[in-house]
């Protein structure tokens, strides 16, 4: 039972780290709300409490609320590819691996685990995401469509937030599905590289 238990916490923490890689903002509230009212979550008697109070929370949602009106007047490509990107998505990485370090904490479990697991999962989210942004916004004319993709990627984020605290072995196949889609965008890189030596 304790394996199946641990099992349970690894998928929790996994498929939040995983969300806030893939954008911090909303699992990040997510994880904060439910563990503030004890919902599953509970992370007030460990080191990472923080993450649950109302100050933090509300910080998050004004970063959120200042990303989007950011990149609303930047547009989405150039925001993505600024400093103001770059700061998101360190921050999505380093949440990543707090919430997963909170919920080992939250069952009397090895902390740092969560810590390096974290930064594992949501890095690999994020890579992941972003090259299947960026094929995905080629393929899209400027416009509405294309600057709405990040908000999409936020829809997301919420989603596969939820499905972590609520249905943990299932982030599992997030995850895969995240390796694949890096795995596969390596090879198509790789055969794109030995085309171009070909034609040389």
């Amino acid at each position: 039972m304790n394996t199946l238990h641990l099992i349970l916490y690894i998928g929790e923490g996994a498929g939040l780290a995983a969300a806030a890689g893939l954008r911090p903002f909303l699992p990040g509230v997510l994880a904060g709300i439910l563990a503030y009212e004890n919902v599953v979550l509970d992370f007030t008697h460990t080191d990472y409490s923080f993450l649950e109070a109302p100050a933090f929370l509300l910080a998050l949602v004004g970063v959120l609320a200042a990303a989007l009106v950011a990149q609303r007047m930047l547009g989405s490509e150039r925001f993505e590819t600024g400093p103001l990107g770059a700061a998101v998505a360190g921050a999505g990485i380093g949440l990543g691996a707090l919430l997963f370090a909170a919920v080992l904490a939250q069952h009397h479990r090895s902390p740092w685990a969560g810590l390096v697991g974290g930064l594992l999962c949501a890095t690999l989210a994020q890579l992941a995401a972003r090259g299947l942004l960026a094929r995905t916004r080629a393929r899209l004319a400027a416009g509405e469509a294309r600057d709405a993709l990040t908000v999409y990627v936020d829809g997301v984020s919420l989603v596969l937030a939820a499905i972590g605290v609520f249905l943990g072995p299932a982030s599992f196949i997030a995850l895969a599905f995240f390796a694949r889609l890096l795995l596969g965008a390596r090879r198509r890189a790789g055969e794109k590289y030995a085309g171009l030596r070909i034609l040389k």
